[in-house]
């Protein structure tokens, strides 16, 4: 990816600026990073990086028809469907694997979407530090739309804030500094004044919520959503509060959405760059080729539950309660697309980040995930070098 960038840092690379990279991140977190930092940025073409920010606006357009909107509400939990749903979300990503097309060329093909925040204030600081690794970081961008970094800290603050003091948003998950996006919930904090809690934390009066806020009861009017169900029912959590009962709080990205656009909609995707994807629910019997398939929950999280080399038990041993909860995709061989500096090479998965303004998906930032293995993710590749976070840079 763009060779003559990627020679010029493979060139200048050594591991103790490596180590000054992951050690100033940490500094500016004010933590240790709890995954794997890749050891390079990746070079994204622009051509390809506007070949999925278009790919990514179709795939909007398709699941904004009122046909389309009315069945994502189908993909809702009874147990977890929150009241009030907006009419759009607030946060939206998808993820696209890199692969080799047939005329040689690079092309990004959709593994995952979800509309459900991601790490929005660490992917600007991690790309920062990025650039600094690069012989001219002068030359090298990261934001989208035309956005700087004054800029997009004011897109993403509004879409985070919507009009509310910082001191009335809650950043809401299950034990924050255990989470391994906590990096970002500090940055968030950093950037634009909001903290996170633990639901424990939170007091229901009424229909309002509150907590205490530097010993100051504090009451809570909007809250940037951070949760995950699988994990809530995971713990056995309770809450202090009942999702399903109204209350007097607005959602920077409503809980709903996490189930609206996510794995479920992917069969209904008409798109060059959206493999073939099938319910099990919708499916008499298991594909004769089972290596050329993935199987995966419909709701789980940083690759939990997928299963890449497929066996006839996998499909017979699923309950049928659970199928219509789980997907079956056509594999994607992912493209050995990042020459590194020890010989090798490593595939590449991005994630293009979009915000909600005025009822229109708007591109801000993309992130990247490096691998060797067959599974994608910080959690994966943990005895590799050349894998992990990363973000993707270009010329300016």
């Amino acid at each position: 990816m763009i060779p003559e960038l990627r020679n010029a840092y493979n060139d200048s690379y050594t591991n103790d600026r490596y180590s000054e990279y992951v050690r100033r991140l940490s500094e500016r977190a004010g933590m240790e990073i709890p995954f794997r930092l890749a050891e390079t940025p990746v070079f994204l073409p622009p051509a390809l990086r506007d070949e999925m920010v278009a790919t990514s606006l179709d795939i909007f357009r398709q699941l904004s028809t009122p046909q389309a909107l009315e069945r994502s509400k189908q993909a809702v939990p009874p147990q977890f469907d929150v009241p009030n749903c907006t009419d759009w979300p607030t946060f939206a990503v998808l993820d696209f694997a890199i692969v080799q097309g047939r005329s040689g060329r690079l092309e990004p093909w959709l593994i995952e979407l979800q509309a459900f925040p991601t790490l929005y204030a660490f992917q600007v600081v991690q790309s920062e530090e990025l650039a600094q690794m690069c012989p001219e970081p002068g030359r090298l961008g990261w934001f989208l739309s035309g956005l700087g970094d004054a800029a997009y800290k004011k897109v993403v603050g509004d879409a985070i804030l919507g009009g509310v003091p910082p001191q009335n948003v809650i950043l809401l998950d299950i034990d924050p500094p255990a989470q391994k996006t906590a990096v970002d919930f500090a940055f968030t904090e950093q950037f634009w004044g909001v903290q996170a809690l633990d639901p424990s934390q939170i007091e229901k009066r009424g229909r309002e919520l509150w907590y205490s806020r530097d010993g100051v009861p504090t009451r809570i009017l909007r809250i940037y959503n951070r949760l995950i169900f699988d994990e809530l029912e995971a713990t056995g959590q309770k809450l202090p509060f009942d999702l399903r009962e109204p209350l007097d709080v607005s959602w920077a990205g409503h809980p709903n959405w996490y189930f609206r656009w996510s794995k479920f909609v992917l069969p209904m995707l008409k798109h060059p760059s959206v493999p073939e994807a099938v319910l099990l629910s919708d499916l008499p019997h298991a594909p004769m080729d089972l290596s050329q398939w993935v199987l995966k929950p419909l709701y789980s999280f940083a690759g939990s539950g997928v299963k890449v080399d497929l066996t006839p038990s996998d499909f017979t041993e699923i309950p049928e309660g659970r199928r219509s909860q789980t997907l079956l995709m056509r594999k994607v061989e992912y493209a050995p697309a990042i020459a590194t500096a020890d010989g090798g090479f490593s595939k590449v998965e991005v994630r293009m980040m979009f915000v909600w303004r005025s009822g229109k998906p708007f591109p801000v930032i993309s992130l990247a995930r490096l691998s060797q293995g067959k599974m994608m993710g910080v959690n994966y590749n943990k005895d590799r070098t050349w894998v992990g976070s990363s973000g993707c840079l270009w010329p300016r």
